[in-house]
């Protein structure tokens, strides 16, 4: 298992915090304790495990989006989205556990257009208000067709630091880290309404592999007889 690089800063504090609260409990006791310390290793091992990495690979196609991370679909709908876009979209919504792998990916091809940070309120990922109340931080991606994906990163009750990586005007590709949810959440994906979606509700997703859908190819004609 590797960590992923956002979590050296947070483990160093955890080992940090968990030796002096140790400290603190054997000088009051007067000796060693063997109980806080395993509840501290098993904290610790709890903490390494959100911030486990693997790395994936996928044999993109230019028409394919993958989904930006390992969860379950809560929400598959038409929507207006109104605060970037400006025009009704399919939704797919992925919610994050804490057992899941935190990591979120790129989902298309294409070169990166926006992107921002909005703060909100700190609602269950779950709740469909979160999606526009919650702190969160959006990229739009246009790929070299002209379609444009929007991925949101949404913060939860327990997840309060997402981390974007890309920048305006970056050419990014499948493969490549779209950021970082600390602690889990959920990840909307705004996707043209002629996208023919591949997932159903409920269904378990593994970030940078299971494909949410396959964009209309413009380039095919349609003959009539």
């Amino acid at each position: 298992m590797q960590l992923h690089k956002e979590g050296h800063g947070p483990l160093i504090g955890f080992v940090i915090g968990l030796i002096g609260i140790n400290a603190l409990i054997a000088l009051y006791a007067g000796a060693f304790t063997l109980i806080p310390a395993l509840l501290s290793v098993a904290f610790f091992a709890g903490v390494v495990n959100f911030f486990r990495y693997e790395p994936r690979k996928h044999s993109d196609g230019s028409r394919e989006v993958v989904c930006p991370a390992d969860g379950r679909v809560v929400v598959i709908e038409e929507v207006d989205e109104t605060q970037i876009l400006g025009t009704r979209c399919l939704q797919v919504s992925v919610f994050m556990n804490i057992f899941d792998m935190h990591v979120n990916w790129i989902p298309c091809n294409g070169v990166v257009e926006h992107v921002s940070h909005t703060p909100g309120r700190f609602l269950s990922a779950h709740l469909p208000k979160s999606s526009t109340d919650n702190e969160r931080s959006a990229v739009v991606i246009r790929n070299e067709a002209g379609d444009t994906v929007l991925v949101r990163q949404v913060a939860g009750a327990i997840a309060r630091r997402i981390v974007t990586y890309p920048e305006v005007g970056q050419r990014v590709k499948i493969n490549e880290n779209l950021g970082f949810i600390k602690f889990g959440s959920r990840v909307d994906v705004y996707l043209p309404l002629d996208t023919e979606i591949s997932v159903e509700m409920g269904q378990a997703t593994t970030g940078n592999s299971t494909i949410l859908g396959h964009l209309k190819d413009k380039n095919t004609t349609t003959q009539t007889v």
